[in-house]
């Protein structure tokens, strides 16, 4: 496990100093950041140690983000190889099959949604009987049985996987956080262009015109915001939050020494108001003995 970054490092783990690597990346760093596609869960294997670049305070493991975006990348290219009928996607849960169902739409790959049933990859008899030339799995956890019938029948795997999943029989892993729902929508999305571009379906990004929003949206659900007219507020607002995060993590002992002064002011200003308080009341009572002498 990578330890904590120097003050010097950005988010996916290289210095920042003279180096661009929004430029580099698939899509914008906050919108990745926004996203919370790095975000792990408590939990880590030994399978995802290459995966993880650190852990934060609060006990979550962070992804490494430039993993995460070749990983996408590459993943991409390789689905690319195959025609949309020789793929298959398994997508066990809510937010992953949503996301999985546009992805379908757009690409023509075929979305297993739901329990996976035993023997689909591997029992001819059976009237589903399918037999993919590779598999995107979202969860090996959700999606064990997919993932050991491919497993046993050769089928190549690709599979999202978090810091807690064991990544048997997954034959290339895109580290990634497969619990949240824009994290996964942000994902087919990303997968969606790439395929794309890559069977030459589309010349540059500017032609994917599927909006991101549309991955994020329930069933049914009209997609009414275009694509990226309130990205860029919630991003900048993810980024600081991310950098203050990073400011905390990598300074504890001033946040620890900050915190009692914070805490320590009302009870000086209190003392100050009671201090004060019988010095005007002395004050008023002599006032009003000279103005009764006076009388």
């Amino acid at each position: 496990m990578a330890g904590p970054r120097s003050r010097g490092e950005s988010a996916c783990g290289k210095p920042k100093k003279g180096e661009k690597m929004a430029e580099n990346f698939l899509i914008k760093q906050e919108t990745y950041l926004e996203a919370g596609i790095h975000i792990g869960t408590k939990l880590k294997v030994v399978d995802m140690n290459p995966f993880i670049y650190r852990v934060r305070n609060d006990g979550l493991y962070v992804l490494d983000l430039r993993k995460i975006d070749e990983r996408i990348r590459m993943a991409g290219k390789l689905l690319a190889k195959y025609e949309p009928g020789e793929i298959m996607v398994v997508a066990s849960r809510t937010y992953s099959g949503n996301a999985a169902a546009v992805f379908s739409a757009v690409t023509g790959i075929k979305v297993f949604q739901g329990r996976f049933i035993p023997g689909i990859l591997t029992n001819v008899a059976r009237a589903d009987f399918m037999e993919p030339k590779i598999l995107l799995i979202c969860d090996p956890r959700s999606e064990r049985q997919a993932v050991t019938e491919a497993g046993t029948m050769g089928i190549p795997i690709v599979g999202l996987c978090d810091s807690d999943n064991i990544t048997t029989f997954v034959d290339w892993v895109i580290p990634c956080n497969n619990k949240g729902r824009r994290s996964l929508a942000l994902i087919f999305y990303l997968l969606a262009r790439e395929y794309l571009m890559g069977k030459g379906k589309i010349a540059s990004y500017d032609e994917f015109t599927k909006p991101l929003a549309a991955f994020e949206a329930e069933p049914g659900e009209e997609v009414v915001v275009p694509e990226g007219a309130a990205a860029p507020a919630a991003a900048d607002e993810s980024v600081k939050a991310a950098i203050q995060e990073e400011k905390v993590e990598a300074a504890p002992a001033e946040a620890a020494t900050a915190a009692p002064v914070e805490k320590a002011e009302p009870a000086a200003e209190a003392k100050k108001e009671e201090a004060s308080a019988p010095a005007e009341e002395k004050h008023h009572e002599k006032k009003h003995a000279h103005k009764k002498a006076d009388e």
